[in-house]
């Protein structure tokens, strides 16, 4: 029987976490997989004796873990310190393996900031010229759009697999053809998508994948670039020659084992996420009639997450008001201003809408690892699914406050789903007063 994950006291004791597209808490099994190689199993995977055997063997284990998540080989995975180190080596990795004197790189305008400021950095020493996409109400590229500026000097193609605000999933297989039509390389961030949905990179068509621990049940400070065979890029790190040439230093084994251990855990089961994602939209709905939007689109998303606009209301206000929550709003706070989320006005959503959203990402479904692993064909990504756009509500401003009960109340009335809150493996914890999965594993 597989031993039951204990819950982390921050999430028993504390506000409900909505946050898990911000981070995940490590799961006890991952912690439990990598301690070793911080103690006994210490040496080098590089050195040629005995202590380096272990270590060795556990971090070609843990490249095969997270190729099999992905439908990858391990050659085909290389370990980074972070997603946004992935990124900045698939996208500058690519622009100057190129040797193209002014590199064409396409993006889309929603995405990640590692990669819209790697590109922003491309420009300046390396003359690259980089084409931004819009995208539509749902926050979805149209792949007519990638077709009418790709071209022969295109060398790069970025969009990411799901928006960390609004879960909009984008047709990767779509847009990977029309690159490649033009020998063009494509790389697809998928921090947000790996581990809560299945992937597969041979049948989306992908050169170069990021997966990020931190968004997984893995520590921080670990990351991984599927790297197609074949695909040449410039390192990002010089020296000894560790991960196939493209990143040099000694490898970190014990984040790599625990990166491998999550992927080994993560089954990209849905169904629970989405059906308590859409419970709670639904709650939300009734405590606040005709005030609650959804933001992006109602089926083309992440199951686990739900981003909303509640009128006449600002994001951080209502999350002020709702202590007992931990969610976020998408906007930035400077100099005690706030400015709307770039992906919401990207979207063509007023400021007032964009000031009012909050997003609300729960934990993944269960993943036991005694069960057998879905197919990793995603439908969803692998073509572009048609939903019902986002209503974009342009009504009069008003500053009028929402019930500081009224977000928080409508949460806990999750509890009404089943009543007894149990564990990933069925433990029974006591009685629901947030949404279900708040526990983590």
């Amino acid at each position: 029987m597989t031993r039951q994950a204990p819950i982390p006291a921050a999430l028993a004791d504390g506000p409900v976490y909505l946050e898990y597209n911000a981070t995940t808490p490590v799961d006890r099994r991952v912690v439990d997989a990598l301690l070793p190689y911080l103690h006994h199993d210490f040496g080098n995977p590089s050195s040629s004796h005995r202590y380096a055997d272990t270590p060795r063997t556990a971090l070609a284990r843990s490249r095969a873990q997270v190729a099999a998540l992905i439908g990858a080989t391990a050659e085909e995975v290389v370990s980074t310190a972070s997603g946004s180190e992935a990124n900045l080596l698939a996208l500058r990795g690519a622009a100057l393996a190129s040797r193209s004197a002014r590199p064409h790189i396409v993006t889309q305008v929603s995405e990640q900031p590692a990669v819209l400021h790697t590109c922003r950095a491309l420009e300046r020493p390396h003359g690259a010229r980089v084409t931004l996409l819009p995208v539509d109400s749902d926050g979805l590229v149209d792949p007519a759009t990638l077709a009418a500026v790709v071209d022969d000097e295109t060398v790069l193609v970025s969009v990411m697999a799901a928006n960390n605000e609004t879960g909009a999933l984008q047709p990767i297989s779509e847009l990977a053809a029309i690159a490649h039509r033009h020998d063009a390389v494509f790389h697809c961030d998928a921090a947000q998508a790996a581990g809560k949905m299945p992937l597969d990179v041979q049948a989306l068509g992908v050169d170069l994948l990021t997966v990020v621990g931190h968004k997984m049940y893995a520590p921080k400070g670990i990351g991984a670039l599927y790297v197609r065979g074949g695909v040449v890029l410039e390192p990002v790190v010089y020296g000894g020659g560790q991960e196939h040439g493209l990143r040099a230093g000694t490898e970190n084994v014990a984040l790599a084992v625990a990166l491998g251990a999550a992927a080994d855990l993560a089954s990209g089961s849905a169904d629970r996420s989405r059906r308590l994602r859409d419970d709670l939209h639904r709650w939300l709905a009734e405590a606040l009639p005709g005030r609650v939007h959804l933001n992006g689109p109602a089926a083309a998303r992440l199951p686990n997450t739900l981003n909303i606009s509640i009128d006449d209301t600002l994001g951080h206000e209502s999350l002020t008001a709702a202590p007992q929550l931990a969610a976020s709003t998408g906007s930035a706070c400077r100099s005690g201003t706030h400015t709307p989320s770039p992906v919401l006005t990207a979207m063509g959503f007023t400021d007032q809408r964009a000031l009012a959203a909050l997003r609300l990402s729960l934990a993944a479904g269960a993943h036991p690892t005694t069960s057998p692993r879905p197919s990793r064909r995603s439908p969803t990504l692998q073509r572009r699914t048609t939903a019902e756009p986002a209503a974009h509500r342009r009504r009069p401003w008003r500053s009028r406050a929402m019930p500081r009960s009224s977000l928080g109340a409508a949460v806990a009335s999750t509890s009404d789903v089943s009543g007894i809150a149990t564990s990933r493996h069925g433990s029974r914890i006591g009685r629901y007063r947030t949404v279900p999965e708040r526990i983590s594993r």
